[in-house]
């Protein structure tokens, strides 16, 4: 065998056990436990107490969380929420998220803090779905106005971030203007494959296999998920673009072809159980192993930067949502506003990238990252305050489900 220790992939996975122990234990400490993995990945890490390293199999099972939680984010999509009225103030409020980022891009490149004013733009554009979606349920808004146009803004910004980090800004070389032609290939290969899958689905055969294999050890829904999540992987490194734009891709192929639950409605479970068990958690916990706060800690006014990428988050991301102020009101607005400004699995990937590609210092990096932070922890618990409202208000008139946890 080769000379490979897993000391601190096991140091990683007791974290990613702990951390939401602690939670369950401390019911009152209303904390993502994604916060709670990176803070401790920063506490244990090189920069911190220096306990544990990234080594090689760490960064392995890191990269395979990253896959996993991109190709979650995608599964979350429902394009059939997408339509409409919905889908135009989605894309408009991205378009206007674009513009506002780039104001803030500019601003902060002015005086030196940023190397490049688009991507601080795109870093600053998305929004965590898989956070967004528990709290509007928890509230019993998710099929209300309220839930529909968060999500389907979410959806777009999401899908537009990771395709525009993929073409503007990858690490795997070449220009725009060919990434651009590889995005469109490998667009049609996407469109394609889904065809098949779905055309496949829809065999009595097939279908009656696959019925047959779901819930025993073959699992076999599972595995081909995870065939699709690595198929669309390596196609992506192939045309030469990010790897994080064919897991994205993949979860939302299976979404699509994978409407109807009612035979199968522990597949998705299964999927979650495998991410959110082992791989996501590691690549959190190790997004804090490189975390260096040394930058930020050192220099005062480097720290200014947190509050301050933290306001431009909720302007950037937050603003856009008044463009449905007359359909839902101005409480259940703020609500949308706060929501949709809670972001930070994305901005740890962009700020990776830009780290890797030289656009971004890590002291930026690092600010942007505890920006995300604390908006994971701020704005979500300030949003379901206002979602929790008195019957009759105009965010409620659509038809309302009882809270669920998801």
């Amino acid at each position: 065998m080769p000379d490979v220790e897993f000391t601190n992939l096991f140091a990683v996975a007791l974290i990613a056990l702990l951390a939401p122990l602690l939670l369950g234990l401390a019911p009152r400490l209303r904390v993502p436990a994604v916060v709670l993995e990176i803070v401790a990945g920063i506490v244990v890490g090189p920069h911190g107490l220096g306990l544990v390293d990234v080594d090689l199999p760490l960064q392995i099972v890191s990269l395979l969380g990253l896959g996993f939680l991109l190709f979650l984010a995608g599964l979350e999509i429902d394009v059939h929420r997408l339509r409409g009225q919905v889908l135009r103030l989605a894309v408009l409020g991205y378009v206007v998220t674009l513009l506002l980022g780039g104001l803030v891009g500019f601003g902060f490149s002015a005086v030196g803090w940023v190397q490049s004013a688009l991507l601080l733009a795109v870093t600053l554009s998305a929004t965590s779905l898989g956070l967004v979606v528990p709290v509007l349920k928890d509230a019993g808004k998710a099929e209300g106005s309220v839930g529909q146009f968060t999500i389907a803004a979410a959806s777009v910004a999401d899908f537009a971030a990771v395709l525009l980090l993929s073409l503007v800004f990858s690490t795997e070389g070449g220009s725009a203007g060919e990434r651009l032609v590889m995005i469109g290939l490998f667009a049609l290969l996407v469109v394609v494959t889904g065809l098949v899958v779905t055309t496949a689905g829809r065999s009595q055969r097939l279908g009656g296999v696959l019925l047959r294999l779901q819930d025993t050890t073959a699992e076999i829904r599972v595995r081909a998920a995870v065939v699709l999540l690595v198929a669309f992987v390596a196609l992506a490194e192939q045309f030469g673009l990010e790897t994080i734009l064919g897991a994205f891709l993949a979860g939302a192929v299976v979404g699509m072809v994978d409407r109807d639950a009612t035979s199968h409605p522990r597949f998705r479970v299964k999927l979650e159980a495998l991410g959110y068990g082992f791989l996501i958690p590691v690549f959190f916990v190790t997004s804090g192993l490189r975390l260096d706060l040394r930058g930020l800690l050192d220099d005062p006014a480097a720290l200014v930067r947190v509050p301050l990428f933290l306001l431009a988050l909720l302007a950037v991301r937050g603003v856009p949502a008044y463009l449905a102020v007359r359909t839902l009101g101005a409480r259940a607005t703020a609500a949308t506003a706060l929501l949709q400004a809670t972001s930070l699995p994305f901005i740890v990937t962009a700020t990776q990238i830009g780290v890797a590609t030289g656009l971004m210092t890590p002291v930026t990096a690092a600010a942007l990252v505890c920006a995300g932070l604390l908006s994971v922890l701020l704005f979500p618990a300030a949003a379901l305050i206002l979602l929790r409202q008195p019957a009759g208000d105009r965010s409620g008139r659509a038809a309302q489900q009882p809270p669920s946890r998801r």
